[in-house]
């Protein structure tokens, strides 16, 4: 076990501080311990305050108008693009496509490359730990495609099956699809290396980064990534925007996903030519207040630092790890503390998961319980559901503690 503390990497009194629900009470006398970040995360007052200045000061369309307004807000939301396009050193802005969120995304993906590069016969490589919004626009897709989803084992410990993968990979496909870190398992995939297999293949790649840009730095160069997503709620923005990245070629070469305003360069009444990238994937009036917001939370946690968080959530899942495996009949899911992020999904003995997590609620502990949106990997485990627990910048040791004592009020009610 090791000896430093998250409070020897990060301030985290202070940083409770900038979390405004971490100081309620969910009973009078009953803080929240909120445990479920993987889920969603909670916003900083940074976010909310310049949500709330767009609205108050600076309300207006994009792209559309020369007033002050319009001008002020299209500056405030080219200005998130450029934020996001840093933290994850992209290469240029214009490569950055704003959505709902990751699951719209890989749709987009789905619909635009998808349909214009994929044929009968065709073959994606997916995984069997990936979350239902990296499976099922593939299914989809498959079905209507004639094409042939064949999938990388989970082993017992979690981690992928790499032999198989290179025997997969001989099958010449023509998309690799992958999580880069498991809502579930936490399991921490080696993106860069399964990348460069791909490629070596001839694959396109698409890299599901919906857990792993909120909480380790990512370098879309770095990892030669030719698709990359992820959701603003996970990494302390707001709900309702998600991120696209592509090589430059590729969302060139793309077509139009949606058909409206700002997407469009000229409209004739039986043609249109479309906009140039970004705007080219950006149909309609964007969440513009969600982007601005998705901007300031990129500044919080350059401010805090990606691997200062990486640090903290590692010792935190490493002894959550052994306290949760010191309680009778409790089974922990996935890989060893350094192969994983900051998720412990777990079951006890006896108990179904959505009864330990009521539990739990009486105590002020928030978890999820349930499939977390991955019921294929629940399947591989023949579990029917998980009591998930999932950790970032505002928790500490102490936080498991207090889940672990609450665990032991569970097993005395069921007397398991």
């Amino acid at each position: 076990m090791e000896s430093l503390k998250p409070a020897d990497i990060l301030d985290l009194e202070k940083i409770k501080a900038d979390f405004p629900i971490l100081s309620r009470e969910v009973r009078p006398g009953v803080p929240v311990i909120y445990l479920d970040s993987t889920a969603t995360a909670q916003k900083p007052i940074n976010v909310i305050s310049v949500m709330d200045d767009y609205y108050r000061l600076s309300n207006a369309n994009i792209h559309r108008g020369i007033h002050v307004l319009a001008e002020e807000a299209t500056a405030l939301y080219e200005d998130s693009r450029k934020n996001i396009a840093r933290f994850i050193k992209s290469p240029s802005a214009r490569q950055v496509i704003f959505t709902r969120n990751t699951t719209e995304s890989i749709n987009l993906v789905a619909q635009s490359w998808g349909r214009a590069n994929l044929n009968s016969g065709d073959v994606i490589i997916l995984t069997e730990m990936e979350h239902h919004s990296n499976l099922v626009p593939w299914q989809m897709l498959a079905a209507e495609r004639n094409l042939q989803l064949e999938f990388i084992p989970v082993d017992d410990h979690g981690l992928l099956d790499f032999d198989e993968y290179r025997s997969l990979l001989e099958l010449n496909p023509k998309l690799v699809a992958f999580t880069q870190m498991s809502n579930v398992l936490g399991t921490i995939n080696p993106a860069a290396e399964m990348i460069r297999m791909a490629h070596q293949a001839g694959a396109i790649t698409l890299v599901d980064a919906a857990q792993s840009v909120p909480h380790f730095p990512v370098d879309v160069q770095d990892l030669d990534a030719d698709f990359l997503v992820f959701s603003g709620h996970k990494m302390c923005g707001p709900t309702g925007v998600g991120v696209l990245y592509g090589k430059k070629q590729l969302l060139e070469e793309m077509p139009p996903f949606l058909g409206g305003g700002d997407m469009i360069k000229k409209v004739e009444l039986r043609k249109f030519t479309p906009n140039s990238i970004p705007h080219k994937f950006e149909a309609g009036t964007p969440a513009i207040a969600e982007v601005i917001g998705l901007g300031a939370a990129v500044d919080y946690l350059e401010e805090v630092g990606l691997d200062k968080i990486a640090a903290q959530e590692h010792v935190i899942v490493d002894y959550a790890i052994e306290r949760l495996s010191e309680v009778p009949g409790v089974s922990v899911y996935g890989p060893e503390a350094k192969d994983r992020g900051g998720v412990t999904a777990f079951n006890l003995d006896g108990v179904h998961a959505h009864d330990v997590a009521q539990i739990l609620d009486g105590d002020g502990i928030a978890v999820r319980a349930g499939h977390h949106c991955a019921m294929p990997l629940h399947d591989k485990f023949q579990i029917p559901a998980s009591t998930r627990a999932s950790y970032y910048l505002y928790n500490s040791v102490s936080d498991v503690d207090k889940l672990v004592d609450s665990i032991y009020r569970v097993k005395k009610i069921f007397r398991s």
